[in-house]
């Protein structure tokens, strides 16, 4: 790999030659330099912001991702999928996980609070601890606390719901929680909130320690996600056969989640397990709602999905909301549809139109029909899955990019709009892990031209198998300076 710095996954020399190009065109460098940057980030750091229902979570995450996004909804978890967002604090950049929307007394309210509490700091680097310092300290909250301990993640504490002077002192109640310095916020009216992301900064690593498989020579991390009974613990136990090489178990309860290394094609694979958290639930809407969680968590920690799909039944919402799940995360993916074998010829033609229509934003996913109970063509599984991350980690030089686009460009021009003709004018790729291009131009693209460019992207570099983004920054009218 060549350094990455500022530029992304451009090299020193494609880097200058590139900003020249960006230059005569009459870009402000400044614009083009953040562009690359914003870009070129590997898998970003992520921060969990955890604590009890009411104490001001999403409130707070508000703030820290600096628009109204995280609206917190009645009916938590199943109707709300988005948890990730991105967001910047002093030109760095990071994912929060928002735990605020999912308050539920499903087990009670202290069990569901512990089982957020343990996905959102099993997927993340840091954590921010929310308690409400009008309320003091709550046996709840000491609960939440054992956990921090546990997990070992940098902490920083918030003491919500200061809005003066008289409140520093009911924040300075919690350093008894023996998790350091309360930092006294007020998430509604902003106050504090820059010192915390300050000392939230601190706490991050800089890019996230899960270094991907390819630096250290490590398994590379699969997530085997699907929506509940979909069969993925008989294909992970077939798969696995009696090769299972190691089961590292972790300590502590049953609930951990166990991270399995099996040999699959002369290759030993790290296949991230999903069924780690609170296998108690039994009620309907807590057992999706928890099924969510947990492949949120595993599709964080892996590099490719293995998205499982029961052909006996229709492409469901579900089904289509753990795929989105999988390329919003930017992850390559692999979609295996299971028990195959069991359909008649009328169900066949059926799910072949099904996946037509309902699987279209996937259609550059490769697909492979298998069976989790007699293992039909398992051998496929592992050619699949090294495809999707091959194009997840493959890169266009720059130069072989704008031949391409200025032949796409003269091809199939930008339909004129209110009598201009916007043109993309040159491009690079900035990142990989999922390939990422930043494309100038000189007006506005329509999300239709977007999504043909993408398309042509594919057919002509391949890409099976990884989402690619695309981001488009438009030359600001300034008149050309040559």
């Amino acid at each position: 790999m060549n350094d990455q710095h500022e530029h992304g996954a451009l090299g020193d020399a494609e880097y200058a030659e590139f900003m020249e190009l960006a230059a005569g065109e009459g870009f402000d460098l400044e614009d083009v330099e953040g562009a690359i940057e914003e870009a070129g980030h590997g898998p970003l750091p992520v921060l969990a912001v955890v604590g009890r229902p009411n104490v001001g979570k999403s409130t707070l995450v508000n703030r820290i991702i600096g628009r109204r996004e995280a609206v917190v909804e009645d009916k938590p978890g199943v109707t709300r999928d988005r948890v990730t967002y991105e967001a910047e604090w002093a030109g760095r950049r990071f994912k929060v996980v928002d735990t605020g929307g999912w308050e539920q007394d499903v087990l009670g309210i202290d069990a569901s609070v512990a089982a957020q509490a343990e996905f959102a700091i099993e997927a993340a680097d840091a954590v921010v601890f929310v308690v409400d310092a009008t309320v003091g300290a709550t046996d709840t909250d000491e609960a939440v606390v054992k956990l921090l301990r546990r997990a070992g993640k940098p902490v920083v504490l918030a003491a919500n719901k200061v809005d003066g002077p008289s409140g520093e002192a009911d924040a300075a109640m919690l350093w008894s929680l023996g998790l350091g310095e309360p930092f006294p916020v007020s998430a509604l009216h902003g106050r504090g909130t820059g010192d915390l992301l300050d000392e939230v900064l601190k706490a991050l690593p800089e890019a996230p320690a899960q270094t991907f498989g390819t630096a250290v020579g490590g398994p590379r991390r699969i997530a085997l996600i699907g929506r509940p009974n979909v069969g993925k613990s008989s294909l992970l136990n077939k798969v696995a056969g009696e090769e299972r090489v190691v089961v590292n178990e972790m300590a502590g309860t049953t609930r951990d989640p166990v991270d399995e290394l099996i040999e699959l094609g002369g290759k030993t694979w790290k296949f991230v397990d999903t069924a780690g958290i609170r296998k108690k639930v039994h009620l309907q809407e807590g057992a999706d709602y928890y099924a969510s969680l947990r492949t949120a968590a595993a599709v964080e920690k892996a590099e490719v999905a293995v998205v499982l799909i029961d052909t006996s039944e229709s492409i469901s919402v579900q089904d289509q909301r753990i795929l989105t799940m999988a390329v919003e995360a930017g992850r390559a993916l692999v979609i295996a549809y299971n028990k195959w074998d069991t359909l008649d010829e009328e169900r066949r033609y059926y799910l072949e139109r099904e996946i037509e229509t309902e699987m279209q934003q996937v259609s550059w996913a490769p697909r492979v029909n298998v069976s989790a109970t007699t293992g039909r063509h398992m051998d496929k599984l592992v050619p699949a899955i090294e495809t999707a991350l091959a194009s997840w980690e493959t890169r266009v030089p720059t130069g072989r990019l704008n031949a391409f686009l200025g032949e796409l460009v003269a091809a199939h021009p930008h339909p004129v709009r209110g009598g201009k003709q916007p043109r993309i004018l040159f491009g690079t790729q900035a990142g990989t892990k999922p390939p990422r291009f930043v494309l100038f131009s000189s007006g506005f693209l329509e999300h239709g031209y977007r999504r043909f460019v993408e398309r042509r992207l594919r057919e002509e570099f391949g890409f099976e198998g990884t989402p690619i983004h695309i981001s488009v920054r438009v030359r600001e009218k300034r008149g050309k300076k040559k």
